[in-house]
Order: C-alpha cells, then sequence, then structure tokens
C-alpha cells in the first residue's frame, strides 16, 4: 500500500506572554484542525473510521527543542500521528507582565497538517 495525501491545512498559533514554544504550537495546529473539515474521505474515499488516516504534523518555531511532543500530537483527535519540529517561525518583544507569563517574548509558531490515507 501507498500512501496517499488528501488534505493539507495550515495554522497559525501565538503566545504573547511567556515565550511558551508548545502553547504556540498547540494553538497552531488547533487554528488549522479548525478549518479542516473530512467529509470528503467518508463520503468520496470511503473512509469508514477516522483511526485509519495518517496526520503528519509540521511546526515551525524559533526554539524548535522547546516543544513538547507529547503535548503537540494530543491536540489530534484521531488517526496515526507524527510530529517534526522545526526551525521557524517568530519571536518579537512584547510586554513584560509577571502575572501573565515569564519573559517579555511573543512567540508565533506555524503548522502544517497534512491528512493521508493508505491506498493501493
Amino acid at each position: 500500500m501507498t500512501r496517499k495525501r488528501f488534505i493539507v491545512e495550515l495554522g497559525y498559533g501565538s503566545d504573547l506572554h511567556g515565550g511558551d514554544m508548545t502553547k504556540a504550537a498547540r494553538r497552531a495546529v488547533r487554528d488549522a484542525l479548525s478549518r479542516s473539515c473530512l467529509c470528503g474521505l467518508f463520503e468520496i474515499m470511503g473512509m469508514t473510521d477516522p483511526g485509519g488516516m495518517h496526520v503528519a504534523v509540521k511546526v515551525g518555531c524559533s526554539r524548535p527543542e522547546q516543544v513538547d511532543a507529547a503535548a503537540v500530537l494530543e491536540m489530534i483527535p484521531f488517526g496515526t500521528r507524527e510530529l517534526e519540529v522545526v526551525s521557524g517561525g517568530l519571536s518579537v518583544r512584547g510586554l513584560d507582565l509577571p502575572e501573565l507569563g515569564e519573559g517579555d517574548s511573543i512567540i508565533v509558531a506555524v503548522a502544517a497538517l497534512t491528512v493521508s490515507l493508505d491506498r493501493a
């Protein structure tokens, strides 16, 4: 069997206070998921179990080593999952408000979700 791509969706997420890479990455994945409807996989491709799909997640952020992979992947509700975190996104100076988090960094992460099915 060969894995065939059916959907690629992009998302954006940020952490405005605290510089939390995982929070920004999770928000980017949630943003991409919020615009993804899988009805074509069911109605055209005949998929009956969403667990049969594969979701590849690629996230770009300024400090990829600080992303908690398990926390990001738990955003995907079904199917097999894989995650690649690369250097990218954006980090800019914001406000240092200790009540909201540590530091003054605004972190932006981008995510690409690719949904595939195994086909003969």
